[in-house]
């Protein structure tokens, strides 16, 4: 079995959901760390041009968002569950909700002027210049509109006063009684918040979820050891992709917009970090896109990328 190898940056959000997701499963995983900003060369060479954070591979399979990752690690363990039986629906449709408003919000707070010279005072000021840059790079293009701080402030009561009641009422330790998908979803916000004293009052200030958010975090990052970007390449370039999902590609779900196998397309996100990925179209299921593509460095991979947020495009 391949191992799990995650290409992520210590400091990077979405990057502790996965590390949180690893941790919930008690799974063990291979550590690759990554630049934070643009060029990324070891990771595009894996992804084709994909450059959000984080990335997990196995062997020559490439999982792109954390949505998807999610997914892939409920295969390789099923228990505990993301998707709890009968919650599914509720679990995921949170989720997606707290990885786009939620984060919305806490990048706006965390990125007040006030905070920014707390989080990067220890970086000389063309780092931060760069980093700010490369962040405008990535929020450009694609449908993911800026929040001003005032409104983040304005509207962040109505959903931590919301969060404390669920929360206060909720007759197990989690979001909807058993942890899913959907406390990870919300729990790395808030960690990006608590980094500096100027915004983790926007967290503490509230009882219930202050402890809620601790016994999500008290699950950990599982077993992680470091490898390096050329050991990754080298795992990818020496191994075979995965077999195809047990799925058919048509039925009993029909693809809507008229795509095949075997068709060269453009698969990007639609929100922000849009940057495409060409490749052959393998397969398309409910919730999965799979692309091939070769790349010299990294040798024949099948990139995956969630249905959800995502567009297809004929090359």
């Amino acid at each position: 079995m391949s191992e799990l190898i995650l290409h992520h940056y210590p400091t990077s959000p979405f990057a502790e959901k996965a590390r949180l997701l690893l941790g919930f499963k008690g799974l063990s995983w291979r550590s690759v760390k990554i630049s934070p900003v643009m060029p990324k060369p070891d990771l595009t060479a894996l992804t084709g041009g994909y450059r959000k954070t984080p990335v997990l591979q196995v062997g020559a399979d490439i999982y792109c968002d954390t949505a998807l990752i999610a997914r892939r690690l409920e295969q390789e363990k099923a228990l505990p569950a993301f998707f709890p039986e009968g919650q599914e629906m509720i679990a995921a449709t949170f989720a997606a909700w707290a990885d786009s408003v939620v984060f919305q919000h806490a990048v706006s707070l965390v990125f007040q002027p006030a905070s920014v010279a707390v989080r990067f005072g220890h970086l000389p000021p063309e780092a931060i210049k760069a980093f700010l840059a490369d962040r405008a790079g990535l929020f450009s293009g694609g449908s993911a509109s800026k929040l001003s701080a005032e409104q983040a402030r304005h509207q962040w009561p109505t959903i931590m006063a919301r969060l404390e009641q669920q929360l206060q009422r909720e007759q197990g330790d989690f979001l909807f009684g058993a942890p899913s998908i959907a406390d990870f979803a919300l729990a790395h916000c808030l960690w990006f918040l608590k980094a500096t004293p100027v915004t983790a009052p926007l967290v503490d200030a509230y009882p219930a979820v202050a402890a809620w958010h601790a016994r999500v975090m008290g699950f950990g990052h599982g077993a992680s050891s470091d490898m390096t970007a050329e050991q990754a390449l080298d795992v990818a370039r020496t191994a075979t992709p995965a077999a195809l999902p047990d799925e058919p590609f048509e039925e009993p779900f029909e693809e809507p917009n008229g795509f095949e196998a075997g068709q060269q397309v453009i698969i990007a996100a639609t929100d922000y970090g849009v940057d495409p990925v060409a490749g052959e179209l393998l397969f398309a299921g409910r919730e999965e896109l799979i692309l091939r593509r070769e790349d010299e460095r990294a040798g024949v991979v099948h990139v995956h990328f969630p249905r959800f947020g995502f567009r297809i495009e004929k090359r």
